[in-house]
Order: C-alpha cells, then sequence, then structure tokens
C-alpha cells in the first residue's frame, strides 16, 4: 500500500504539489502491483473525490475544527494512523513547510527510512528500493537505497508533470484519537497573500536583488513579470531591507523553487540564494558585473544595468506576444 499526504488550500483547493504527490504515489502503487491511498486533513474543505483523477482510488478524510490551521503534531498523529490502518508501506508528502516537520516524525516513529526532497521515481531493480535526491544546494545527486520496511519519501515541489486523467475517489472518514497535547501550539494569526500563483508551485519567475537600488524601481522587474505572466521573487538582503515582503525571498533561508523559468536581475548569486533557485529548468542572469558567481550557474547570461536591460526585455516580450 502506498499513501499519499494531499495538501490543500483553506478552501478545499488541492495544491500543485499535492496533485504531483498523488501522481507520483500512483505510479509507484502500479510499480509494486498495490493500491495508492490518499489522505486529505482538514476541516472539511472541498471535494477529496477528485483526487481519483489523479491516481488514486481511494481517500481516508480527517476532519477536525481544529485541523483549519496546519498543526505539526496533529498532522503527524493522522498520517501515523492512517498507515497503521492502511498497513502503508510507503509514505508520500511534498518537501514543503508541511512535509518537512510532518515525514521526519513519521518516518521516526514508525522505524522508516527517508528520502527527503526526492527528484526521482525509485529504482526498484532487484528488489531494491532507491531514490534520487539533490545535494550540496543541488551540486550533485545522491541515490539513496532504502532498506526498512516502511519508507517514507517527500518530493521537491515542480519536478513532476501533473497530468489530470478521469475518474473518481472513493472517500472514507478516518477518526484519529486527537488529545489536547495535540494542539499544544495554536496558530495566532495568519497573513494570507493572495492573487498570485505561489512561488513553489510558480513555473515563470522573475527576481530582484540589492542590484535594483531601491523599492522605487521595482515596477521595472513588476513590468517584465506582468508580460511574462510570472511570479515575482526576491534576494535575502531584499526582503531584509523591507523591498519586498518576506514571502518572496528564495534562497537557503527562504523558499525553494523549480521553476522552468528564474530571471535574476541585480543578483549577485550567493551560494546560500543559488541554494534556493539552482534546480530551475532555465536560469537567466542580468547584472552588470562580469564577475558575478550567478553567471557561472546560468543558462543565459546578459552583462549589463539592469535598468537598461530589462526594459527591453519586457518589450521584447510583449512584441514577441503581440506577433504570436
Amino acid at each position: 500500500m502506498v499513501l499519499i499526504l494531499a495538501e490543500h488550500t483553506a478552501e478545499g483547493v488541492f495544491k500543485k504539489k499535492a496533485l504531483e504527490a498523488v501522481q507520483y504515489g500512483a505510479k509507484i502503487a502500479q510499480q509494486m502491483g498495490t493500491e495508492a491511498v490518499a489522505l486529505v486533513v482538514g476541516s472539511g474543505e472541498g471535494n477529496p473525490a477528485t483526487l481519483g483523477a489523479y491516481g488514486v482510488q481511494k481517500v481516508l478524510q480527517v476532519t477536525d475544527p481544529r485541523l483549519k490551521d496546519f498543526n505539526a503534531r496533529a498532522y503527524t498523529k493522522a498520517l501515523i494512523t492512517a498507515a497503521e490502518k492502511t498497513g502503508a508501506k510507503v509514505i508520500i508528502a511534498s518537501h514543503d513547510q508541511v512535509g518537512r516537520q510532518v515525514a521526519p516524525r513519521v518516518a521516526m516513529r514508525l522505524g522508516a527510512g527517508i528520502v527527503a526532497g526526492a527528484i526521482g521515481y525509485p529504482q526498484t531493480e532487484g528488489g531494491s528500493f532507491t531514490v534520487r535526491k539533490g545535494v550540496f544546494a543541488g551540486k550533485a545527486f545522491a541515490d539513496i537505497t532504502l532498506t526498512t520496511d516502511v519508507k517514507v519519501i517527500t518530493l521537491m515541489p515542480n519536478t513532476f508533470a501533473v497530468v489530470k486523467g478521469e475518474g473518481s475517489a472513493s472517500v472514507e472518514k478516518l477518526d484519529v484519537a486527537f488529545d489536547d497535547k495535540d494542539f499544544g501550539v495554536q496558530v495566532q494569526s495568519m497573513q494570507v497573500v493572495t492573487g498570485t500563483v505561489p512561488l513553489s508551485e510558480a513555473e515563470l519567475v522573475v527576481s530582484g536583488g540589492r542590484g535594483m537600488k531601491g523599492p522605487e524601481n521595482w515596477g521595472a522587474l513588476e513590468d517584465l513579470a506582468g508580460a511574462l505572466g510570472a511570479s515575482l521573487a526576491c534576494s535575502r538582503p531584499v526582503a531584509d531591507s523591507h523591498w519586498r515582503p518576506h514571502n518572496e525571498h528564495v534562497g537557503q533561508t527562504g523558499g525553494t523553487i523549480r521553476p522552468n523559468l528564474y530571471i535574476a536581475a541585480g543578483i549577485s548569486g550567493a551560494i546560500q540564494h543559488l541554494a534556493g533557485v539552482n534546480g530551475s529548468k532555465t536560469i537567466v542572469v542580468i547584472n552588470k558585473d562580469p564577475e558575478a558567481p550567478f553567471f557561472k550557474a546560468a543558462d543565459y547570461g546578459v552583462v549589463g544595468d539592469v535598468m537598461e536591460v530589462l526594459p527591453r526585455l519586457t518589450e521584447a516580450v510583449k512584441k514577441l506576444k503581440a506577433n504570436g
């Protein structure tokens, strides 16, 4: 049995990374000749049966008013309860804020081996179970063989394609014996960013660093992002200087992203920033310093003043779109 934790928003909309995890788990189940089951945790939002179009035959739903906000202890107990009920041998979650907190707890309590941040499907030749992940800030790969009876995997978001099929999954309520200790940590307030694609799911990202010289110049980046239909991001110094909100910060201490296109304007490319973005399919760097470290990681580089290059690039994108 393969068990997948499928996250959704407060409104009950399943996130792209959750659908990636569901399809990943469904493919593993097919390889193993077993069944894939999704676990949905929350206060009862949405329609879990729709996950059937992504490969699972059954959904276990845990509902409790206190689960409207994420709680690591409660999610851990729900996942362990579901694993014990189904006899799951493989447990899948996203390598995000939720998965990074829940998966290690589940692995420890079940005595399971874990691969955190997987970027490939398990190789099972000869009875082995080997999973690839990035190491050294994405500069190399490690193939990790799990030998435990139960195996836990978290997936790097934006790594696997999502293809919607047909079908609907059966939904079964799962009772979990929560106690007050499971909700000892409570959310006091939450700020929700609306109107943009979450950076973890964005396929196009335009990012700026200190080379933008100030928040008053961010309009050039916003124009380019608007022309491309891209999300905005920034480096840590920009967020620390309050030029941009912290939810846009990408890097080792911020968000980790894997877009198809990442455009970095005025960012030198310190190793801490690269750790969060070097999974991008294509990296374009714009910097007036030809010795900027980021150029070594770039697929394409432009040496020039960002305030001159960005408007030209935006104009070219608009012209290309206008001409079909």
